[in-house]
C-alpha cells in the first residue's frame, strides 16, 4: 500500500506540472534564503570574530583624550604602566596623515602609525616581506618604515621596495618591510597605512604627547585588577579627572561581539524561515484545490475499499514530495548563490552539512505540516456525496 501510495503521489504530481511548480516555488526561494543567509552571516561572522579576535583578547587599548593642563601621556607615564605586574608588554600608537612621495609618484592622505616592536610581536603574521621596527629603530630614531599592500601595488608596481626610499612629509625613509593584504572585513586594515618607529613619529608628525596605547596581558583572568592599577595611573596623571581617559578591554569586547552575531544569525534565519511558511501555505491551498477536483477518485477508492488511513497517506505524501523536491533544488541554488556572493564579499564561506539538513528537514516538515489539514480533509469525504459528482 505504501508503494502503491508514492506512485500515486508522484504520477499526480507530474500530472499538474506547473501547478507543482508554482507550488513548489515558495519552498525554493525559502530554502534558497535560510542556506545563502546562514552561509554568509556565519562567514562574514567568522572572518570579522577572527580579526576581532587578532586585535588581541589579551589586551587593553587605552585612550587617552587628555586635559587643558595635559593633552596625553609622556614616556614615563608609559614605562608606569609598562612596569606592572601582569603587563607583558606596551605598544603606543601616533596616528597622522601625510603625503608620501616615491620617483614622482605621489599619492596624498595616506595613513601614518608610529609603532613599536612590541605591535608586530604581537602579530607574527603581520609582514609580507622584510623586517619589522626594532628596538634599535626606536632607541636611535632611524627613519625606517613598513609599508600597506596597496601602497606596494601603487608606488612600487614590478619593483622590490625593500631598500627603497620613500619621502613621507619631505623626510626620506628606507622601506624595510611590507604589511601582508588585509581581508575585506579587516578591522585593523593595513593596506594603506606606513609604519615607522613611533619615537621617529613624535618628531615627524608634530606630535608631542602619546593618545593612544595597546597594553598586551600576560593572564587575562586578572584583567580586571589590571585595568584598576592603570586607572591609578592614569588618574594621577590626569589629577583624578576619568574624563580624560577611556579604557576598554579587548576581551569582554570580543564576547559581546560575538554575542551579537549570534542574535543576528538567528534572527535572519527566523526571516528566511518566514519564506518556508509562505510556500507550506501554498503547499497546503494547491492541495485543497487538489481534493476538490479529484473529489470523484477519493469516492471510487473509498467505495473499492481504501481506508481514510490509505487516503490521508496519499495526500500528505504528495505535500511531502513536493516540499523536499523544492527543497533540493533550492539547496543547490542556495549553495550557488552563496559560493557567489562569498566570492563577490572577498569572505570563505563554505556551506556546512548543518545548514543543509536544517533547511531540507525544515521543507520536509513544511510538507508534513501543511499537508497534513488537507490529506485528513480528503480521507474525511462521504464516499456517497463524493460519487454523487459522477
Amino acid at each position: 500500500m505504501f508503494f502503491e501510495s508514492i506512485r500515486m503521489s508522484l504520477k499526480n504530481i507530474t500530472k499538474n506540472k506547473m501547478r507543482s511548480v508554482l507550488t513548489m516555488l515558495g519552498i525554493v526561494i525559502g530554502v534558497v534564503s535560510i542556506i545563502a543567509l546562514i552561509t554568509i552571516v556565519q562567514g562574514a561572522t567568522k572572518n570579522i570574530s577572527n580579526e576581532v579576535i587578532e586585535l588581541g583578547g589579551n589586551k587593553i587599548y587605552i585612550n587617552v583624550f587628555g586635559t587643558a593642563l595635559k593633552q596625553g601621556l609622556t614616556q614615563k607615564d608609559v614605562e608606569l604602566i609598562e612596569d606592572l605586574d601582569n603587563i607583558r608588554g606596551i605598544s603606543p600608537t601616533i596616528s597622522g596623515k601625510a603625503t608620501v612621495v616615491y620617483e614622482g609618484k605621489l599619492i596624498e592622505n595616506v595613513i601614518v602609525e608610529g609603532k613599536n616592536e612590541v605591535y608586530f610581536k604581537a602579530d607574527p603574521d603581520l609582514l609580507s616581506c622584510g623586517r619589522t621596527i626594532n628596538i634599535l629603530d626606536l632607541e636611535s630614531k632611524n627613519q625606517v618604515a613598513v609599508i600597506g599592500d596597496n601602497l606596494v601595488k601603487e608606488l612600487f608596481f614590478g619593483v622590490n621596495p625593500i631598500g627603497e626610499k620613500l619621502i613621507v612629509n619631505g623626510v626620506t625613509y628606507t622601506v624595510v618591510g611590507t604589511f601582508k593584504a588585509s581581508t575585506g572585513f579587516s578591522l585593523g586594515s593595513t593596506n594603506d597605512t606606513v609604519a615607522i618607529p613611533y619615537t621617529t613619529a613624535l618628531r615627524s608628525l608634530g606630535v608631542k604627547s602619546i593618545s593612544t596605547l595597546d597594553a598586551y596581558l600576560d593572564d587575562t583572568s586578572l584583567a580586571d585588577q589590571t585595568i584598576v592599577e592603570i586607572k591609578g595611573i592614569l588618574n594621577r596623571a590626569f589629577n583624578y579627572n576619568e574624563d580624560a581617559y577611556s579604557i576598554y578591554n579587548m576581551g569582554d569586547i570580543i564576547e559581546s561581539f560575538q554575542s551579537i552575531m549570534s542574535m543576528m544569525s538567528t534572527l535572519l534565519v527566523g526571516i528566511a524561515a518566514i519564506s518556508l511558511i509562505v510556500g507550506g501555505i501554498g503547499i497546503m491551498n494547491m492541495m485543497l484545490v487538489s481534493i476538490t477536483e479529484r473529489t470523484t477518485e477519493i469516492g471510487l477508492r473509498k467505495a473499492l475499499g481504501a481506508t481514510p488511513f490509505a487516503i490521508r497517506l496519499q495526500f500528505v505524501l504528495e505535500a511531502i514530495f513536493l516540499s523536499l523536491i523544492g527543497g533540493i533544488i533550492g539547496l543547490i541554488l542556495g549553495m550557488l548563490l552563496a559560493f557567489v556572493l562569498a566570492e563577490v564579499m572577498g569572505i570563505k564561506a563554505p556551506v556546512s552539512l548543518s545548514t543543509n539538513l536544517l533547511a531540507i528537514g525544515f521543507s520536509a516538515s513544511v510538507g508534513i505540516i501543511f499537508g497534513y489539514m488537507p490529506a485528513r480533509k480528503a480521507s474525511q469525504l462521504n464516499p456517497i456525496d463524493a460519487l454523487r459528482s459522477l
